[in-house]
């Protein structure tokens, strides 16, 4: 147990705020240990600390992880109290996010950062493009006017009574994906399912439409690029990438405010993606037309070559083309290919 401190050594360091060690280890040992002793407090940092919240995504915080030489990093709950601790191992066992791709299959069309997630099913009706999965998944593609007449009968599959806020959205994506079945898209089987979801969410097709048609085409107070970002979908050909945004209205005189407007904001759009073509659809759907913008070396004459116009053409007009999916990409890509 050591030796025992005698009464008068003890007074003596008590009246001189001395601390007297007894010990069983000798003297070499017990100078080791005490420099082991030293308080945490003396070595923790209390400044510039790299620190995660419990609400920050994993691939968010991967690239500062691997940046610093700590091993493990303190985790701080919502208050900023300290709740656990996160290191690299944790992250070479992370679960990846879930996601289901609906109306869309293309990688440069989904969220940023798809390449990371697992893909657990694909609903769509656009053609198939370059997306590729770690495994096999449900993909269910089928050439109809609207990918909501898809979910529609997964619902009538399943048995699954349509509650009538999802009819009415379901309802409103098919008039809308469709131009009011007006679409050559448009099969009937989409207007078979509109029919019935209009009822469930008890409207009129036709008068709902020109309804949600004029409310959703007052664009007046928009900017060009809330505009132009509102249908805007990126497709790849071999080497070559177009972009291809679309806005639908009901009168042409709305039209024409628009087209001044994008105009002078397509080689701005252009450059900010960084691709070779833009054009912008402006759908007139009553007239069933739609007048083409080209933006990008190459773009006017490849649309000129693709719907068999004259070169000398200067406004692009096309009578009876509404749908980009149906007449615009395909017409574009005939013409890239040949």
């Amino acid at each position: 147990d050591g030796a025992k401190v005698s009464f008068t050594i003890g007074k003596l360091a008590e009246n001189h705020n001395c601390f007297i060690i007894q010990t069983p280890y000798d003297t070499f040992t017990a100078s080791r240990l005490i420099n082991q002793s030293i308080p945490i407090g003396y070595f923790m940092k209390s400044e510039k600390i790299v620190t995660f919240g419990l609400g920050e995504a994993l691939d968010d915080i991967r690239d500062t992880m691997a940046k610093k030489r700590y091993r493990d990093f303190p985790i701080l709950d919502w208050n900023g109290n300290y709740f656990g601790m996160i290191s690299r191992r944790n992250l070479l066992g992370a679960r990846k996010k879930k996601v289901v791709m609906v109306d869309h299959n293309e990688p440069t069309q989904a969220v940023y950062g798809i390449e990371e997630a697992q893909i657990l099913e694909i609903i769509d009706h656009h053609r198939i493009g370059s997306i590729e999965t770690v495994g096999p998944v449900y993909f269910r593609n089928q050439p109809l006017g609207c990918t909501a007449t898809i979910i529609y009968q997964m619902f009538q599959e399943l048995g699954i009574e349509i509650p009538q806020k999802i009819a009415g959205l379901l309802c409103s994506a098919i008039l809308s994906d469709t131009l009011i079945f007006r679409s050559p898209t448009c099969t009937q089987i989409d207007k078979d399912a509109a029919e019935q979801l209009a009822k469930i969410a008890g409207v009129v097709p036709e008068e709902y439409a020109a309804k949600m048609f004029q409310a959703g085409s007052n664009l007046s107070v928009k900017s060009p690029g809330e505009i132009f970002y509102q249908d805007f979908k990126k497709f790849e050909f071999d080497e070559v990438t177009l972009g291809v945004a679309q806005i639908n209205s009901m009168t042409a005189k709305e039209l024409e405010l628009i087209r001044d407007k994008m105009i002078p904001y397509l080689p701005k759009a252009q450059s900010e993606h960084k691709i070779d073509m833009i054009y912008f659809m402006l759908t007139n759907i009553m007239e069933e037309k739609t007048e083409l913008l080209c933006e990008g070396d190459g773009a006017k004459e490849l649309a000129l070559k693709a719907f068999f116009l004259p070169q000398e053409t200067e406004q692009i007009v096309l009578a009876h083309v509404v749908s980009r999916k149906k007449q615009v990409i395909p017409a574009l890509m005939t013409a890239l290919q040949e």
